[in-house]
């Protein structure tokens, strides 16, 4: 299993938000196919077929736990395996 496979795993059990790294965040993100555009400290992340705009922000180098949440809602709503970008 890839550290990338353990991280979604992980997101999508939803018993630990607030231990998912900012860092994994933003690279399961851009594994997703999401654009990535960077003003200041929020990271802002597109994809043309996802209707929401997803904005997330560190603190320190964890991902905010409401930020994973909403994560892990796309995921599931636009059944993202991340297979559609190979």
């Amino acid at each position: 299993m890839t550290k990338r496979e353990k991280i979604l795993r992980k997101i999508l059990r939803g018993n630990s938000d607030a231990n998912i790294s900012f860092d994994d965040l933003c690279t399961l993100l851009l594994y997703f196919g999401f654009d990535e555009r960077v003003r200041g400290s929020h990271h802002i992340f597109t994809k043309d077929d996802v209707l929401e705009i997803i904005n997330i922000q560190p603190k320190g180098t964890q991902a905010k736990p409401y930020q994973v949440k909403q994560m892990r809602n796309l995921i599931l709503k636009y059944k993202l395996t991340g297979e559609e970008n190979d």
